[in-house]
């Protein structure tokens, strides 16, 4: 699957965090645990320079609890604070401020000895489409402060938003890079609903999804949708998901897109499970 996507407001976004940088303490970098090297933007790095950061694995609750643990040590090993949090059950959001004000500790006390106190700590919100940003900001500030919607792209500028305390956050446009050069990448992508599902071929991509669960364990199309893969093609077990769900048309045929969409969306919404689609032990 070839992917090229980069709008107009991406280079705008880009281009406007370099601009307010100076204006925050920190960064919280948020990635989706399901997939946290696919989702992480690589020119990220180069754009917030040793600015202090704080990863978020967002979206925990879908991923493999172990395999969270395994990416905080891995970050770690990079120098690199991380967290796991599932904004959406508001778990891990007071570790969030906990960690903010350890990482700009040093920053508060040159400012106390400038004779400036009490001022809010200020973090960038950073991360591709739909990682949960806005989730992760209405957690936050306990209030429905932030447009928040289940396809990418939802936040088109900066904004402001206060917390309670102490703590302000500048949100941002999700920013994607112009081209997926790795096609291993622009599927995980893809997968977790991270690209329009408009600039996509639904039916290829199932296929694929279904190769990539299988090559992770075959329990999570077996156990869900009751059904044995052995010795299947992909195409096969899709049709066999569609008879089962009685993706049917006229003359008894099985409707391959509507059954190539259930298995999806079930995916994305976890109802397969907890699954984590790589690991630091798969990184190229």
């Amino acid at each position: 699957m070839n992917i090229n996507w980069y709008p107009g407001h991406m280079k705008k976004a880009k281009e406007s965090i370099k601009k307010n940088l100076s204006l925050v303490d920190l960064v919280y970098e948020v990635i989706d645990a399901r997939i946290p090297y696919s989702s992480r933007n690589p020119e990220i790095d180069n754009i917030i320079g040793d600015r202090p950061r704080l990863i978020i694995l967002n979206k925990s609750g879908l991923a493999d609890e172990k395999a969270n643990l395994i990416w905080e040590e891995y970050f770690k090993s990079k120098g690199i604070l991380a967290i796991s949090v599932d904004s959406l059950n508001n778990k891990g959001i007071d570790d969030i401020i906990s960690l903010s004000y350890k990482l700009t500790k040093d920053k508060r006390m040159v400012l106390e000895k400038k004779g400036i106190k009490n001022r809010p700590i200020r973090a960038m919100i950073l991360g591709i489409p739909n990682v949960g940003k806005s989730t992760l900001i209405n957690s936050l500030s306990k209030r429905k402060g932030a447009k928040v919607g289940n396809k990418p792209g939802v936040t088109k500028g900066n904004q402001w938003i206060k917390i309670k305390g102490d703590l302000e956050l500048l949100d941002t446009p999700g920013i994607l890079w112009p081209k997926f050069e790795d096609r291993y990448i622009g599927l995980n992508l893809a997968f977790t609903g991270a690209i329009k599902d408009e600039l996509l071929d639904i039916e290829t991509l199932s296929l694929e999804l279904i190769e990539k669960l299988n090559s992770i364990s075959i329990s999570y199309i077996e156990k869900r949708y009751n059904i044995v893969t052995q010795a299947k093609t992909n195409y096969d077990i899709i049709m066999e998901i569609g008879r089962k769900r009685g993706c049917i048309v006229k003359g008894g045929e099985v409707d391959f897109e509507k059954a190539s969409r259930i298995v999806i969306d079930e995916f994305r919404k976890g109802l397969l499970g907890r699954i984590t689609l790589e690991l630091p032990k798969d990184l190229r």
